[in-house]
């Protein structure tokens, strides 16, 4: 027999990004010149977990914090990370 458990009020439900979406990550990454930055760049959702979500990352060398190339191209980050942002367009941007 299955027991649920019993709440004040249900969980809320933390999940805001969909496998799909586009969004921004503030990473370390190479620029058009090659050089190596910490910036926001491009990418897509590929896989949402319980509280993560993976990020893939496409024509863009990506790396992690102590100096190693991601392989993968695909990041790891908790949903409330303040280093992922939903994507918005630069012509949604310029009408606000």
């Amino acid at each position: 027999m299955l027991r649920t458990g019993h709440f004040m009020r249900p969980p809320e439900d933390d999940q805001i990004y969909d496998i799909g979406d586009r969004v921004e990550v503030n990473c370390d990454h190479e620029d058009e010149e090659g050089q190596r930055i910490r910036g926001w760049v491009r990418g897509t959702v590929v896989q949402v977990e319980n509280k993560l979500i993976a990020v893939q990352f496409k024509n863009q060398k990506i790396y992690l914090t102590d100096g190693w190339m991601v392989p993968d191209n695909i990041l790891w980050f908790p949903f409330d990370s303040e280093n992922v942002r939903p994507w918005v367009s630069p012509q949604s941007r310029a009408r606000k």
